[in-house]
């Protein structure tokens, strides 16, 4: 183990041009010349040999895709009758144990089980919660609906409800359901202008009205707002952020805020969110997951960009033992 990390630690493996052969953004890629049940062997050896051999799950899990991991789930509930991660629980604990399991889940599975995180417990997680929501894409959101019923035998939408109050409520719930309204064949100039409109004049009166705000921003893609809140920007003379903070409060307000911030790069938020939070080792587990076959070069790039310092050597100097394998695997390259 002591050798493999020294190893890790001394030559990073280096992100290169060859990266994008993959053609997809994220960082873990369907492991070559993949066989199911040899996975499955190694890993019953693996989880009963003495004090279990936590190196070579890690190993294992980290560097095979989600396909692949259902696969070996399988192969190994038809090797041994059991399943696997009953097994991995038996294995592993605290952290870790959070990651092995995360890793097991389908995405929709582990959206669902983020998001039931963020509410359980005394009091809800509003930050976390809308980190989920605000970085998902419609469908991605409905499987995850789904999921979350299947997994807690709840509906989200009620447990929303029960969990906001408000206005912030018809905020999530609209998240939750977006369906991106306007034309995505062609730059729709009179809406942009209707909808710049709307948002300036919800927060000109004397009182001011969430309505279009929420109307605005769940129900367009992205270029289209792109245009709109660089319009409004340009018309009031400040940034979005800006005009959200001096206008809404509370919850409302951090709904509209994630929201403005991640419209226009889900990468750059998420990067932040990284750097704000790298020690609170849920949340990067969270992110490193659920994009590492979407989207983590890209915020891989925006990290660097932000920080001066890749997510890998950050990762690398954060985290030790298996924890530290773990979280470069998925991460998977320097970023010079």
């Amino acid at each position: 183990m002591e050798a493999l990390q020294k190893s890790m630690q001394n030559t990073p493996p280096k992100a290169s041009s060859h990266a994008m052969w993959w053609g997809t953004l994220g960082t873990v890629r369907p492991f070559p010349n993949f066989n199911s049940e040899k996975d499955a062997r190694d890993i019953q050896t693996a989880l009963e040999s003495k004090d279990s051999d936590v190196n070579t799950l890690v190993r294992i899990l980290t560097n095979r895709n989600n396909a692949q991991r259902q696969s070996i789930a399988e192969s190994y509930r038809n090797l041994t009758q059991k399943e696997l991660c009953p097994a991995l629980k038996k294995a592993v604990s605290g952290g870790l144990e959070q990651l092995m399991l995360g890793l097991m889940m389908t995405p929709s599975q582990f959206d669902a089980h983020r998001l039931r995180q963020a509410m359980e417990g005394i009091g809800t997680d509003e930050e976390s919660l809308l980190a989920v929501l605000c970085t998902k894409s419609p469908q991605q959101l409905k499987d995850a609906t789904i999921a979350y019923k299947q997994e807690f035998g709840r509906y989200l939408e009620n447990d929303l409800i029960s969990e906001t109050s408000k206005d912030f409520t018809k905020l999530v719930l609209a998240i939750l359901k977006k369906e991106e309204l306007n034309s995505k064949e062609m730059v729709d100039y009179q809406l942009i202008n209707q909808d710049v409109k709307a948002l300036n004049d919800a927060v000109n009166g004397k009182k001011k009205d969430p309505a279009p705000w929420i109307q605005v921003l769940t129900t367009r893609d992205s270029n289209h707002l792109n245009r709109v809140l660089s319009r409004l920007e340009d018309l009031r003379g400040e940034t979005v952020d800006k005009t959200v903070q001096s206008h809404f409060s509370g919850d409302l307000r951090l709904g509209f805020r994630t929201l403005v911030v991640s419209i226009p790069s889900i990468p750059l938020f998420l990067a932040q969110r990284l750097h704000s939070n790298i020690k609170k080792s849920s949340l990067v587990q969270g992110i490193l997951i659920s994009h590492s076959e979407e989207d983590l070069l890209c915020v891989r790039i925006e990290y660097r960009r932000l920080t001066n310092t890749s997510l890998y050597s950050t990762l690398q100097k954060e985290y030790k033992g298996e924890m530290q394998q773990a979280l470069l695997a998925l991460c998977r390259s320097e970023d010079l």
